[in-house]
């Protein structure tokens, strides 16, 4: 039995090492996805992990279920596609260090992944399910995600939601609200930034917190505020 089991993107970030006299970046090739980082955050402090999600079968998605492999992570519920490529971000960095994301995605393998290709065995045999918001933003992962969130809450699995806003990837802002108060909807825990409590309702953190334990059912709420910590309620 795993402990996590987690849903979403396995992707690739291109981060900014460089630049050069004309201001172009050089950029480094990293793993990346909130979901898959979690979990191997989790796999360092001891915990049994696997991702549900899906690359393209190129050079980039080989790479990166090697990764998770490495890393510890369970990778058999990770499909491999090679009609779509593996997703990639583009991490820009302003001039106090804050990161912006472009992403080719259109679609990305990330996605692409059906609710017939998850591996339902994972989520009846884990302990806690993981999601984020990246997968609801279009079909037909917002299906096979919502799939998955109930048979993980019909067989009594603990539900952890992450919110992650990537505005980008959004067709309208409307729809990026409706999908993530869906999602908090679902979670009994639920990990969200100062910046998304603000999106959403235009509250302070410790607001925010608060109104997911009272009208969202909540049961704990991790607000992280940047370089000022994390505010915590339950």
């Amino acid at each position: 039995m795993k402990d996590v089991v987690a849903f979403g993107e396995l992707l690739i970030d291109f981060i900014p090492v460089s630049s050069d006299i004309d201001g172009y970046p050089t950029l480094k090739a990293q793993p990346g996805g909130a979901p898959a980082n979690f979990l191997a955050a989790l796999e360092k402090y001891g915990a049994s992990t696997a991702l549900i999600g899906k690359v393209g079968d190129d050079a980039f998605g080989h790479l990166l279920i090697d990764t998770m492999k490495q890393s510890g992570v369970e990778t058999k519920g990770i499909v491999m596609d090679a009609k779509v490529f593996t997703t990639m971000a583009f991490v820009t960095l302003d001039t106090s260090g804050n990161r912006s994301f472009s992403f080719a995605r259109k679609p990305g393998a990330d996605q692409c992944i059906k609710e017939s290709e998850i591996d339902w065995k994972l989520l009846e045999e884990c302990r806690v399910f993981h999601f984020g918001s990246l997968s609801l933003t279009g079909e037909p992962s917002r299906s096979a995600t919502k799939a998955a969130v109930a048979f993980a809450k019909s067989n009594g699995k603990l539900i952890s939601f992450d919110p992650n806003l990537r505005k980008p990837l959004w067709e309208n802002l409307r729809d990026a609200k409706e999908q993530i108060e869906w999602g908090l909807k679902q979670a009994n825990i639920v990990k969200i930034s100062d910046e998304e409590v603000d999106f959403l309702w235009g509250i302070s953190p410790e607001q925010g917190a608060q109104k997911l334990l009272d009208e969202y059912g909540v049961g704990m709420v991790f607000v992280t505020l940047g370089a000022n910590g994390c505010y915590f309620a339950n």
